[in-house]
């Protein structure tokens, strides 16, 4: 089977992963920064690098989107 997508990710080096981080596993300046968060939500390239941290999850959605990449949740 050979069909093609409309908005289907062309190449797998779009695709960032977004996953939940419990803020005891951050270091302490990054703890300050968002006081009161049980968690954030973190933004990975696909080698593993975080790329970015952000208060939800819709907004890594958001972002990555923002920024024609591919998220996918990872548990």
């Amino acid at each position: 089977m050979n069909t093609k997508y409309e908005n289907m990710p062309e190449a797998e080096g779009n695709i960032v992963y977004v996953r939940r981080v419990a803020m005891d596993s951050l270091p302490d300046e990054v703890r300050e920064q968002a006081p009161g968060l049980d968690s954030l939500y973190a933004v990975h390239g696909i080698d593993g690098e975080r790329l970015a941290l952000v208060k939800d999850r819709q907004m890594a959605f958001f972002l990555a989107r923002q920024n024609d990449l591919s998220p996918v949740s990872v548990h």
